[in-house]
């Protein structure tokens, strides 16, 4: 789909489209979504901007977006665990100075609103030509105005890590390694439920320099004795 969108930017200019794109990845931790952004980013040549929304107001929120350059991935990671302010209500009519300065000073308290978020995100400040990803371990605990399409207009769950995933990055460390070899370490190991926990024991199994244990290379032995037979 990013694909797509790259290669559609006369159609939304056309149509008056604005020409961003939002993305949410979510699920259980250690499961691949920071990566997936770096690869999208390094298959289309884009730059990333993470966004810590713990360091900004609404104010210097849109300054930053104002910053981004285009063709660029603006990340949001954990999005669900953002603490801001409630939603500031709308000021009508000549605002004198010493209420301006405190309604700034609350601002700068409470951090990042939703609605300033919001605005950061489809506003008239809002920056083109960019991918917007927010990651998120909760997509429960997101404000449902923060999901609605021209927001979030793709979703992907990233779950627990298959079988066939953990095969393939074993033999991606150890492509010398049989299918039998790596059959036994994969359902050795069933604790490592992520691809990040998968991929922490092949870093401490290379780093010790062996593999599979003697019990298995004596089975493997056997299982080629007999087929040999």
């Amino acid at each position: 789909m990013t694909s797509q969108f790259k290669s559609s930017q006369k159609r939304y200019r056309s149509l008056g489209v604005p020409y961003h794109r939002g993305y949410l990845f979510y699920g259980p931790p250690g499961t691949g979504k920071t990566s997936l952004v770096s690869a999208i980013a390094q298959k289309f040549g884009m730059s990333i901007y993470a966004i810590n929304l713990a360091h900004f107001n609404d104010r210097s929120l849109v300054a930053a977006m104002n910053e981004v350059e285009q063709n660029s991935v603006i990340l949001f990671e954990d999005i669900d665990c953002m603490k801001s302010g409630d939603t500031r209500p709308n000021v009508v009519g000549p605002v004198s100075e010493p209420q301006s300065k405190a309604a700034s000073a609350k601002e700068d308290r409470n951090g990042v609103t939703l609605s300033g978020l919001l605005n950061a995100l489809d506003g008239f400040s809002a920056p083109d030509n960019v991918l917007f990803i927010m990651t998120s371990n909760q997509i429960e605990a997101l404000d449902p105005a923060l999901l609605r399409p021209g927001r979030i207009d793709y979703r992907l769950y990233l779950g627990p890590a298959t079988e066939e995933q953990k095969v393939e990055l074993y033999r991606r460390f150890f492509p010398g390694a049989s299918m039998i070899e790596t059959q036994l370490f994969v359902d050795g190991h069933p604790e490592a439920q992520t691809m990040a926990e998968f991929q922490g024991l092949l870093l401490a199994l290379e780093a010790r320099g062996q593999r599979v244990d003697q019990a298995a290379f004596d089975f493997e032995s056997e299982v080629r004795e007999a087929i040999a037979q």
